[in-house]
């Protein structure tokens, strides 16, 4: 049964709880004066948080012992509560699954490479675009993250890399579950807090930023209006409006056309590179006519495109494309002057490759496969 395109995010079932990551600088100012504690640990908690991926704040040996706990039930409470995490290609690729203070569940994945770490991020708990060949999409909307939410993704990302043994959390995408774009106000939001330096955000460079979307194209147009360089990949799947209807349902909203042109302006902007990500499926937008036509949209443009081998998900009656049909995909492509790669398909193992975050979430209170180990109160597996 098919998933209905979802747009408006569902009622929450309970407020959120505060955050630091939710407050800016005066506002954490005033928790703590209202707490009895003086301005200036603001500043504190904020370079332990941001700096030090430091989120518990009884482990903050700067704060005065006897205030430590009055002090994280005002401005840090647990966020992301530990399931469990998997890794995968000798440990340098790390599924975590959170469950959020509500019960609804996000997995973020880490993937660690000779030159970079990169997390790959959750803005919405599920997604509502309901494109028909990614778990994600096929479990539906539970609702927005918050700011802190996603932040604390990115902190605990660092503060697991750096304890595995990775290196220095580097590069973010938003790919994980959900439609960045969905969540704009508190994308937005999150955006600034990553990049903005420490103390008052993690340090990290826009230009290693990516937020990926299926193509709401007025919120592309305000994402390239924030002045933040991040690059924006868009999840076209079919160069031709007929198919992408059925792939992709939020096309019949916004066509490829107006997709693609809001792209283009994004590139004008901000004179970052679009990626266009294409999932090769087999028999279904494989064909050599649909990669001239792709090459014929892109000729000329400020574009990288990203093939991704489809990624296995439970029950699905799709498959990846065979290899002689992608390479030639990648031909006809770099015939065309489009500059073209192939996808590394990391975490299948673990179900944290591209469009296979869900597939086991709702199974992640029981026991995991090889290689899963129950995390603990740090984060880190015990």
């Amino acid at each position: 049964m098919s998933v209905a395109l979802t747009l408006t995010e569902p009622r929450p079932r309970k407020a959120a709880p505060r955050h630091l990551a939710d407050l800016d600088l005066a506002g954490c100012q005033s928790v703590l004066s209202e707490i009895g504690q003086p301005a200036f640990r603001a500043k504190q908690l904020r370079q332990q948080y941001f700096g030090r991926h430091v989120g518990d704040a009884s482990q903050m040996t700067d704060l005065p012992a006897a205030a430590r706990e009055a002090i994280g039930e005002a401005l840090l409470p647990r966020l992301l509560h530990p399931i469990r995490v998997d890794s995968c290609d000798g440990g340098k690729t790390v599924k975590a699954v959170w469950r959020l203070y509500d019960g609804a569940l996000v997995e973020s994945v880490i993937m660690a490479y000779p030159d970079r770490v990169t997390a790959c991020v959750s803005s919405q708990a599920g997604c509502g675009m309901a494109c028909p060949f990614c778990a994600t999409g096929q479990g539906g909307l539970d609702r927005n993250l918050t700011t802190a939410e996603i932040v604390d993704q990115v902190v605990n990302a660092a503060r697991l890399a750096e304890e595995r043994g990775l290196g220095r959390l580097s590069n973010i995408v938003f790919m994980g579950m959900g439609e960045p774009l969905a969540n704009w106000a508190r994308l937005k939001s999150a955006l600034h807090l990553i990049t903005k330096p420490v103390p008052d955000g993690i340090g990290l460079s826009a230009r290693n930023v990516t937020v990926s979307t299926v193509g709401l194209v007025p919120t592309i147009k305000k994402l390239a209006e924030e002045g933040l360089p991040v690059r924006l990949a868009v999840s076209l799947h079919a160069p031709d409006d007929e198919l992408r209807d059925e792939l992709v349902p939020i096309n019949t909203r916004w066509k490829v056309a107006e997709v693609l042109d809001a792209a283009w302006e994004y590139a004008r902007v901000t004179k970052r590179r679009v990626s266009i990500e294409y999932a090769m499926i087999r028999d279904v937008n494989d064909q050599p006519w649909r990669a001239d036509l792709l090459g014929k949209l892109l000729k000329g443009k400020l574009v990288h495109v990203n093939l991704i081998p489809l990624n296995p998900t439970p029950g699905s009656r799709w498959d990846a494309s065979p290899k002689p049909v992608e390479a030639e995909f990648v031909r006809r492509l770099r015939e065309a002057g489009v500059s073209t790669t192939v996808r590394d398909t990391r975490g299948q193992e673990i179900d944290g490759a591209c469009g296979q975050l869900a597939a086991s979430v709702r199974e992640a209170g029981t026991p995991g496969r090889a290689g899963a180990k129950p995390l603990g109160a740090s984060g880190a597996a015990e």
